[in-house]
């Protein structure tokens, strides 16, 4: 795995708010490992930020089962969870 950096896997205007005009909201979710670029397709919409031997992932979820969707797929990649926060809740 390649370190280092943030990468937005997808461009578009993101609210400082975690919630969103159209009702999504935002999360943050931290694997273990630093992920390199290459992982970005798999998280795309995604902010990836690598740094202190873990990547967080934050954007736009629109409902559980596109959570629950990402969260299949950290599993399928063989990545270990750390976290997934609501950011609305903060």
């Amino acid at each position: 795995m390649e370190s280092g950096g943030q990468h937005k896997a997808r461009e578009g205007s993101r609210s400082s708010r975690s919630r969103s005009s159209s009702g999504s909201t935002v999360y943050r979710i931290v694997v273990r490992e630093e992920l390199s670029d290459r992982y970005a397709v798999a998280f795309e919409g995604m902010e990836m930020k690598a740094k202190g031997g873990q990547t967080v992932l934050t954007g736009e979820i629109i409902d559980q089962p596109q959570l629950h969707g990402i969260l299949t797929r950290i599993g399928s990649l063989g990545l270990k969870l750390v976290s997934v926060e609501d950011l609305s809740e903060s």
